[in-house]
């Protein structure tokens, strides 16, 4: 596997900024956060894409890729770029248990049509689970958005058509739809593997339907917000005091008027959300341009709440239990 990007004191490599310090934030950002490649043993979770909905620096769009004694087993999201990270990680579809989508943008589905292809030659046979949230107005539920994307009798990419049959030497994909309703749903479990658990936790994202998802692999645990706003209030309620060993919040928006808010948390609402789970660490990934400019501000922000060591992803990171 290829060695991951850091970024731990400084975004300016990232950027193409003349130059940084987070000397003045409140938190420690700590420079040992992330492993160099993915362990051959135990649990990690590995970014393959730690950016936003615009093509900006080196980020692909949303995507994790979680690890089990060396193997890939469950793919989260799979935002435009990813396709090409999957493989530079050495990602197989023939190895997974499940693919999980937070929603249906593109920034976070846009490559799954890529990724599901190369897997076609893989030769896997069995079924393969893919879990999703439901519908709403201009938003189809999992189910139809893969039918509307490969089925054999007008789909997008009609030829694929074998993924939702299993034929024409294709793994047939099991979709699943979890039920959102704008983040005051229930919580559902996901039995997907037997060296691993998944709760998929209904999140408010406007009139998006969206999940977020908590890993647990034995006594360690991880945390992925997806987009949510500060009225997913029914998630923070449930994961209090949860102590996971890694949130990792999306830190899509700055602190300035104007600010998708309605969509997505605030720094100051990440501090929050971080203040109430108590994860030992928090990183902050799908960034974007303009909250990464102001990274010191989101620092501070954060610290206002949450006194913990923080990170921000870069692509191909990788974080162990």
């Amino acid at each position: 596997m290829r060695n991951g990007l850091r970024l731990t004191t400084c975004v300016a490599a990232a950027l193409s900024l003349p130059g940084c310090s987070l000397a003045n934030a409140p938190n420690e950002v700590a420079t040992d956060l992330h492993a160099t490649d993915c362990p051959a043993e135990g649990a990690a979770l590995q970014i393959l894409g730690s950016g936003g909905p615009i093509a900006e620096a080196a980020r692909a769009g949303t995507s994790y890729l979680l690890w089990i004694d060396g193997e890939p087993r469950l793919l989260i999201d799979a935002g435009a770029g990813s396709f090409l990270r999957f493989a530079e990680a050495g990602g197989k579809l023939a190895s997974l248990d499940a693919i999980l989508l937070t929603h249906l943008h593109v920034d976070h589905v846009g490559d799954l049509a890529g990724i599901l292809n190369t897997g076609g030659f893989e030769g896997r046979t069995e079924p393969l689970t893919i879990i999703g949230p439901d519908a709403a107005p201009r938003f189809p539920g999992t189910s139809e958005f893969l039918t509307r994307l490969l089925a054999k009798d007008g789909g997008a990419f009609a030829y694929n058509g074998g993924y939702l049959d299993g034929t024409e030497n294709k793994p047939r994909l099991v979709p699943r739809d979890v039920e959102t309703d704008h983040g005051n749903a229930a919580p559902a479990g996901l039995d997907v593997s037997n060296h691993y658990s998944i709760t998929a936790l209904p999140v408010h994202h406007g009139p998006v339907p969206a999940l977020g998802y908590m890993i647990e692999v034995g006594d360690a645990s991880f945390v992925i917000t997806g987009d949510q706003s500060a009225s997913s209030e029914a998630f923070q309620a449930r994961l209090e005091g949860s102590k996971p060993t890694i949130l990792f919040a999306h830190h899509v928006i700055n602190g300035e008027p104007g600010q998708p808010r309605g969509l997505h948390r605030a720094p100051e609402q990440i501090g929050e959300l971080a203040a109430a789970l108590e994860p030992e660490q928090l990183v902050l990934t799908h960034n974007m341009e303009r909250s990464l400019i102001r990274i010191e501000d989101s620092f501070r922000s954060i610290g206002g709440s949450f006194a913990g060591p923080v990170s921000v992803a870069m692509d191909l990171d990788c974080y162990a239990l």
